[in-house]
């Protein structure tokens, strides 16, 4: 996927050639060479556990000086990616999966004792106990996700490696969120400064893979293996069998999205299970439909949730993938909590609704936290599912609305609202169509739509807006009550990415745009860039100076749409979901 990073590694291939050929290295060992330190900085960097090649290491041998130089040159810590990488493979082996697996279990001790080492934080506060908790669920997701990256190389072979690079690379940067989360659960003080410590060298580790995987595609079109050509789709596509709609969009939306929503009203899947609170489905709660849910279901598992307010905390675990749930309209099915930070619940433990299964989709449903802007962080929906797709859905909150946690998400047609970085984390989120409502805070308070997590400029990830519309809601808006600063985003983390286009902005935002988090933090590293949008509130002229903000042209944005930035075509129209995979003008 393209990044503000591809230009400087589109410009060292021809360097990197010229370093093949000085090499005088053949292709067949050039090959192995490549997919050896692919999943050695890739898998010593995310972490340990249950790799099948765990004694192979103590057989190791040292690689090519000259060869891992000229790989983990392009990375940010060449000298961790150097001494990882001298842990090669037995000397009498040129089979790619022995490299493989010999490569992780060096990557997956390393990374897991990251981790571990949440393990031996004792104290007595709550806090610190609850942070280790999530740690060591931190852990398992992280590990799922090396496996997988693994099991992507070793399935679909050596000549796959371009094609399979986004796949990659986005469970990758979900490593690195996860280790990331795991920090940010400390309170501050002395043990979360311990935790950053330990997990210095797996974030190392895990930013060079991601760089190694990378460069991979580069190294191997060099010796004319097959890749993937993708083409820009303009259009609109929908899946021959299309989904349910919900009949209130902002009214907005222009005619040709309209005529759009006619083409798939009342085409709803059919589904396996329905849940009603007046006990006329199969159960009267969604959590006891998932728990029923069969273990190793094959397909797509759907669930028809009828009008009513369900007040329950809803878990779609890890587990369970290729979950549909659908209602009877966003305004009508409604799932409800409150749960919140000031009444003592961590953040992360906060959310109505999460949503971690693979392939997860709503439509036409609601997620709220209904704590208020007085209990602070309230979390209405968590989303760490990867290729998930939210579809006419409302999210209702005040601060931390919605939490884009990990992965590739796609929200079309869909009413978030809140206060303080309302829409938040470290997913690869394209939000296409949707109504972005800025309520009003507490009094000290100011509003800020965005608070994007990238914590590594090799990460997949970033927040991308586009043919949105940011809108003060009408308590926000009353001019009998104090004025209150409202900003499209601020840094979370260091390489913070937002990028708004072709939206609407509405005047009640700032002029400066975007706000610092604290001091200059970031304010170098981030990328927020703005392209062809409108409004009042749009003008860039008095935008903040930072190094990090940007007005883009139409060449940078192609960069940014879903077809791009998600690789959209490969997932999203088999879903049914109506999607503009380009741009709009």
């Amino acid at each position: 996927m393209a990044n503000h990073f591809d230009k400087q590694m589109s410009e060292g291939r021809k360097a990197d050639r010229r370093k093949l050929v000085l090499l005088g290295t053949s292709a067949c060992f050039l090959l192995l060479l490549v997919v050896g330190a692919v999943v050695g900085s890739a898998y010593q960097d995310d972490h340990g556990g249950d790799g099948d090649g765990s004694n192979l290491s103590t057989h190791a041998m040292r690689a090519s000086s000259k060869s891992v130089t000229a790989l983990c040159s392009s990375t940010d810590y060449p000298q961790t990616c150097e001494t990882s990488l001298s842990k090669a493979v037995p000397s009498d082996t040129e089979d790619p999966k022995v490299l493989l697996k010999a490569a992780v279990s060096v990557v997956l001790d390393g990374v897991s004792r990251g981790f571990e080492h949440s393990r031996l934080l004792q104290s007595n506060d709550s806090r610190v106990r609850g942070a280790v908790q999530d740690c060591q669920e931190m852990y398992e997701d992280a590990k799922g996700n090396i496996n997988a990256t693994l099991r992507s190389i070793i399935d679909h072979g050596v000549d796959k490696l371009p094609a399979r690079s986004h796949d990659m690379r986005t469970w990758l940067s979900a490593v690195v969120t996860y280790q990331q989360t795991c920090i940010d659960g400390f309170p501050e003080g002395e043990l979360k400064e311990k935790m950053k410590d330990a997990m210095k060298s797996a974030r190392e580790l895990t930013s060079n893979a991601l760089a190694i995987i990378g460069q991979a595609s580069s190294f191997l079109s060099l010796i004319n293996l097959p890749s993937r050509r993708r083409r820009l789709l303009l259009a609109d596509h929908h899946n021959r069998r299309p989904l349910a709609t919900n009949n209130g969009y902002p009214s907005w939306f222009s005619k040709d999205d309209r005529r759009m929503l006619k083409e798939r009203i009342n085409l709803k899947p059919t589904p396996n299970v329905t849940v009603a609170k007046d006990g006329s489905g199969d159960f009267t709660n969604i959590s006891e439909a998932l728990a029923k849910m069969p273990a190793k279901y094959q397909g797509r598992y759907v669930i028809y949730i009828k009008a009513g307010v369900y007040e329950e905390q809803v878990i779609v675990t890890k587990k369970m993938v290729d979950v549909t749930m659908y209602g009877d309209g966003s305004k009508k099915t409604i799932v409800t909590g409150s749960k919140n930070f000031i009444d003592g619940t961590r953040t992360f433990l906060t959310p109505t609704f999460l949503a971690a299964g693979d392939r997860f989709m709503a439509m036409d449903m609601s997620f709220r936290n209904t704590a208020g802007p007085e209990k602070h962080q309230a979390v209405a929906l968590r989303v760490a599912s990867d290729m998930s797709v939210f579809l006419n859905c409302r999210m209702e909150g005040y601060q931390d609305t919605l939490y884009a946690h990990a992965h590739r998400q796609f929200y079309r047609g869909c009413v978030i609202s809140g206060t303080i970085d309302f829409i938040f984390g470290d997913a690869a989120a394209v939000f296409q169509n949707c109504l972005l409502v800025v309520r009003r805070p507490l009094p000290n308070q100011q509003n800020i739509v965005t608070a994007q997590g990238r914590a590594d400029r090799r990460e997949t990830t970033g927040f991308v807006l586009q043919r949105c519309r940011f809108r003060a809601d009408n308590g926000l808006a009353d001019a009998s009550q104090p004025a209150i600063r409202s900003y499209l985003g601020r840094p979370w983390k260091e390489f913070s990415r937002t990028v708004i286009m072709e939206s609407q902005i509405d005047g009640f935002v700032n002029k400066d745009g975007y706000m610092p988090w604290e001091g200059n933090f970031g304010l170098s590293t981030l990328y927020y860039a703005e392209y062809n949008n409108k409004g009042p509130g749009a003008a860039t002229a008095d935008r903040v100076k930072w190094p990090g903000v940007h007005v883009i042209n139409r060449e940078e944005a192609v960069r940014y749409t879903v077809e791009s930035f998600l690789e959209g075509s490969n997932w999203i129209p088999a879903t049914g979901a109506p999607v503009r995979l380009g741009l709009n003008s």
